[in-house]
């Protein structure tokens, strides 16, 4: 099967553990502030019929000189732009917190431009698009935005411990955090594709309610799964949620 080159999808796709006879393809879209490394081990650890494709926002780590994007569906769009060349098999999505939401816009827009349904949609430690709050995170002053990234324990505890480094990236965390929070859906259909709603227990960015509205989304099967404490419970419950996600699209191929 052929590997996709172009230049642009070369930046926004990172493909660490190749798999060029898997069945399906999961693309994994990060969290606000986070980069496609963080899904190596998703990478590592998949069966091999999954091939893994992580995706690279502009302004972190070798994009870092790159023009921020602060809008959902501008993401969604670019990311879209990019997959096109890898849906020579089925796809699915997996976005954690931000990365769920872009993941949804990138499901309509295959769903409704090409006419591709994806296999899955695992929408993890993210409300549904229906389920509101009122958040201004991105409002904060610096040392404002600094105490919520250490309070969610979603950077790399290095760099945490780095105040000057952790204030290079702040950039890109407000980008991705007003991103988040003036994300609105646009009308449109119910997705057709299996979607499973992943969450933490006491996640203070959702609740498992807000979660479980993700069925409002989809004409197909829905899922709720709760997991360990907290807003990152996928890095401690690792095996667990790779087991989860292993199950759905073996389940999704073999329909």
């Amino acid at each position: 099967m052929n590997t996709p080159t172009t230049t642009d999808d070369s930046l926004w796709i990172r493909r660490f553990q190749p798999r060029p006879d898997a069945s399906v393809r999961l693309v994994c879209l990060p969290h606000a502030g986070g980069s496609a490394s963080f899904y190596l081990p998703v990478a590592r650890a998949m069966p091999e019929f999954a091939d893994v494709l992580c995706v690279q926002y502009p302004g972190r780590q070798d994009r870092r000189a790159e023009p921020l994007v602060d809008s959902i569906h501008e993401l969604a769009d670019r990311v879209f732009t990019a997959l096109l060349p890898w849906a020579d098999r089925p796809l699915a999505f997996f976005g954690h917190s931000m990365g769920a939401s872009v993941a949804f816009e990138v499901a309509r827009r295959f769903e409704r431009d090409k006419g591709i349904v994806a296999a899955a949609l695992f929408a993890s430690g993210r409300r549904a698009p229906s389920a509101h709050r009122h958040e201004t995170v991105h409002l904060r002053d610096d040392d404002g935005l600094i105490e919520e990234v250490k309070s969610l324990s979603g950077t790399d505890t290095r760099l945490l411990g780095d105040e000057e480094v952790l204030r290079m990236v702040l950039p890109a965390v407000r980008a991705d955090y007003r991103a988040a929070e003036t994300y609105a859906p646009e009308p449109g259909e119910r997705l057709r594709c299996p979607v499973t709603a992943m969450v933490g227990t006491g996640d203070p960015k959702v609740t498992e309610a807000e979660a479980a509205a993700w069925a409002e989304h989809t004409e197909g099967p829905f899922e709720l799964r709760v997991f360990s404490p907290g807003h990152f419970y996928l890095v401690r419950d690792h095996a667990e949620v790779i087991a989860a996600m292993a199950d759905r699209l073996g389940a999704s191929l073999r329909a």
